[in-house]
């Protein structure tokens, strides 16, 4: 059986199937990890908790990896999946708002292992320059430009309290950076040609409270 050769990406991939990407890649790692050389539709699918049709369909929109009768090299196909999420560049990222999360996220290691690599923790908190967390020092928010330049930062992270959060982009959009993302809870005006990503703990937090609420059989007013 003839192996399907690898086609052009397209130029646009629907937000919907980018954002699963990582979570094809995080199966594929799992089963590299597992020993699994090749793998069936069937079985991506349902290591990355999605139905084979829409997992077809994602990777419809790379090219075509697969090889009829066998399945997918995993090997292969997470190089793939990695290059199209940009995991096989070094990507310099700043982290402001050294907090308790902004401490977190300083150490986490996931980052690095994903190609990111973090150059600068950055506090408007004078008590907090000078300060080490995961072996680097925090430096004034003043600096931001510097190191944007410095370094060619591409991503800016917003681990700032929401009432310092758009003061934070707009310093960061002033400086260059063109990608962001957001833990404030706080809705950003950007550019358009700035891509932000909002993460909320809370409303996710909201969310499964609705879905355990249903699953309870109480309706709001009972719940109260």
């Amino acid at each position: 059986m003839s192996k399907l050769s690898g086609g052009a990406a397209a130029s646009r991939i629907p937000e919907a199937t980018v954002a699963r990407l990582p979570v094809y890649l995080r199966a594929l790692n799992s089963l590299a990890d597992a020993g699994t050389t090749t793998c069936s539709s069937e079985h991506l699918a349902g290591a990355a908790g999605v139905n084979s049709a829409k997992l077809r369909k994602d990777l419809s929109h790379l090219g075509s990896y697969g090889t009829r009768g066998v399945g997918y090299d995993v090997e292969y196909l997470r190089y793939q999946i990695a290059r199209e999420i940009g995991q096989t560049h070094d990507w310099p990222v700043v982290i402001v708002g050294i907090g308790n999360l902004g401490h977190a996220l300083a150490n986490y290691s996931g980052f690095s292992s994903r190609g990111f690599r973090t150059v600068a923790l950055l506090d408007a908190d004078p008590a907090r320059t000078g300060q080490v967390v995961a072996g680097t020092e925090i430096r004034p928010f003043g600096d931001l430009a510097g190191i944007v330049s410095e370094h060619g930062v591409a991503i800016g992270v917003i681990a700032a309290p929401a009432s310092a959060a758009q003061d934070v982009a707009d310093a960061m959009v002033a400086a260059g950076i063109r990608s962001i993302l957001n833990f404030a809870p706080a809705v950003l005006a950007v550019p358009e040609e700035v891509d932000v990503r909002k993460v909320d703990l809370s409303i996710e937090l909201q969310i499964l409270a609705y879905h355990e609420q249903r699953k309870s059989g109480l309706d709001g007013a009972e719940a109260i």
